[in-house]
């Protein structure tokens, strides 16, 4: 019952990656706006996930994820059918509200309902499994109901679960709540989304072609507001963050582990999917069924990852499995469109066999660094970095291959074409392929093969960053996480 919602909120992170050429030929976003579609979800989530988690301590658990499905299954609805671009991401920030309700709840509800640790940590596994699941399968259970219904449908398998649970929940699951749990600081929850979005619309609009001055006064403002929300930590009595953990080193390195590796993740397969539809011309099911062996690969490693730190060093295991990302990462990197899908795909897959133990041991690896009267904070932290690292990729490296597309693009397009085809295929990959179907086969042609070519190097500029950024995490692994494997004491 708990792991059902888990894996829908996961896969709803990535569930429109193949929706987006669709969806962009309906609502016509901006390059900017199709970001934030995809983007504002996962950060939405990040910055409500500890408040929530309060919430929930003080009203009970149960009830918060009762309320949580209702409005995630009304917000579902508002974003299938949403009329404009603004809607969706309007829609997509609440499914991220509701969403931070329902993901806290569950492992909460799961270290309550089993108080033996050996069957406490079986279950937090399953947890976990279904959260990995849910990345990895979103892109393939969108492109099999795209092939029969409307964008739309990839938020409308949100209603049944939600109604599953609200009719299941008060039948199947117990009631917990914390008497001593402290209110939440609404200044510090503003605190923090301001933070978060104000230096990712920063780094959007300086990618976008804005003002460099304007962009990074709007990064700046962001970092300001970040600290800020830190003295207002340090100050207050019970604070929404305990920003006091971020002195341990083990726990820092395993978080930065979990959001930038997620962060690598997330971004490039973003740009995978739509390679596979935009460049190789796959219809959303075709595209979906490619990428069917990367899920298997990304579940089987997670489900494998708890038997392995049962024989090696945690430490080991996590900078090795960030090592066979990384060589995964430089074959998409290395890509060029005459390689064909296989390369393309083989690659993902091996990115998926390393970030299936990070995603599975993740939660471990930090509670595991923090002082035992801290776990509950550090176990927040990480729900938190694996969500705003998703969010993340999605945001900069998105931001990054689009500037890179928009940069190729100007000098490669023919004189002659009407200016709105040229307007859009300078936008993104998926506007390009719209305009082409307005025009004559010659000049769609023409509009295709650079920006193809443009969006390829986006994608090999990507995968590289991914590249690096997993090798230097690999690194960072066997310099500080502790030797101990929290599984070795369930």
């Amino acid at each position: 019952m708990l792991a059902l919602p888990t894996l829908l909120l996961a896969m709803d992170v990535t569930v429109l990656y193949l929706a987006v050429p669709r969806l962009s030929a309906d609502l016509r976003p901006t390059g900017e706006q199709l970001l934030w579609i995809t983007d504002v979800y996962g950060f939405m989530i990040a910055g409500f996930l500890v408040t929530m988690g309060t919430l929930g301590d003080r009203i009970g658990r149960r009830r918060l994820l009762m309320w949580g499905a209702g409005a995630f299954g009304v917000a579902s609805v508002a974003a299938a059918y949403a009329p404009s671009a603004e809607a969706l991401i309007a829609a997509r920030a609440l499914l991220g509200i509701a969403g931070a309700t329902l993901m806290p709840s569950t492992l909460a509800l799961i270290s309550n309902m089993f108080r033996d640790a050996r069957r406490r940590g079986t279950a937090i596994g399953i947890w976990a499994a279904s959260m990995s699941g849910g990345v990895a399968l979103g892109p393939v259970v969108g492109g099999a109901l795209l092939e029969s219904f409307g964008w739309g449908a990839a938020f409308l398998i949100a209603v049944p679960v939600m109604a599953l649970l609200l009719v299941g929940g008060p039948l199947l699951l117990p009631e917990y709540r914390d008497t001593t749990a402290g209110r939440s600081d609404l200044v510090s929850v503003a605190l923090s989304l301001i933070t978060m979005l104000t230096i990712v619309y920063g780094v959007k609009l300086l990618a976008h072609g804005g003002d460099p001055i304007l962009s990074g006064g709007i990064v700046l403002a962001g970092l300001a507001a970040g600290a800020v929300f830190r003295r207002r930590q340090l100050r207050l009595a019970a604070p929404v963050l305990d920003v006091t953990l971020f002195r341990n080193r083990a726990l820092t390195g395993a978080l930065l582990v979990l959001l930038l590796g997620l962060a690598a993740t997330g971004g490039t397969y973003l740009f995978v999917t739509r390679f596979l539809q935009g460049v190789a011309g796959l219809s959303p099911l075709a595209a979906g069924l490619w990428l069917v062996p990367s899920s298997v690969a990304m579940i089987l490693t997670s489900l494998a990852a708890p038997v392995l730190v049962r024989r090696l060093p945690v430490r080991f295991v996590v900078a090795g499995s960030l090592a066979v990302s990384a060589a995964g990462f430089l074959l998409p990197a290395l890509l060029d469109q005459a390689a064909g899908l296989p390369l393309l795909i083989a690659g993902i897959v091996v990115v998926y066999v390393g970030q299936g133990p990070i995603m599975a041991l993740g939660t471990g690896l930090v509670v595991d660094s923090a002082p035992p009267e801290k776990a509950g904070s550090a176990a927040a932290m990480s729900e938190t970095s694996t969500e705003l690292g998703l969010a993340l990729g999605v945001a900069v490296l998105g931001s990054v291959g689009a500037a890179a597309y928009r940069q190729a693009m100007p000098d490669a397009l023919p004189a002659g074409l009407p200016p709105e085809a040229t307007s859009a295929a300078r936008d993104s990959i998926e506007a390009a392929v719209t305009a082409a179907t307005r025009l004559p086969p010659a000049q769609a042609e023409a509009v295709l093969v650079p920006a193809r070519e443009a969006f390829t190097m986006g994608l090999n500029l990507v995968a590289g960053i991914g590249a690096a950024v997993t090798l230097a995490l690999a690194v960072l692994a066997l310099m500080v996480l502790r030797r101990r494997s929290p599984a070795a004491d369930a």
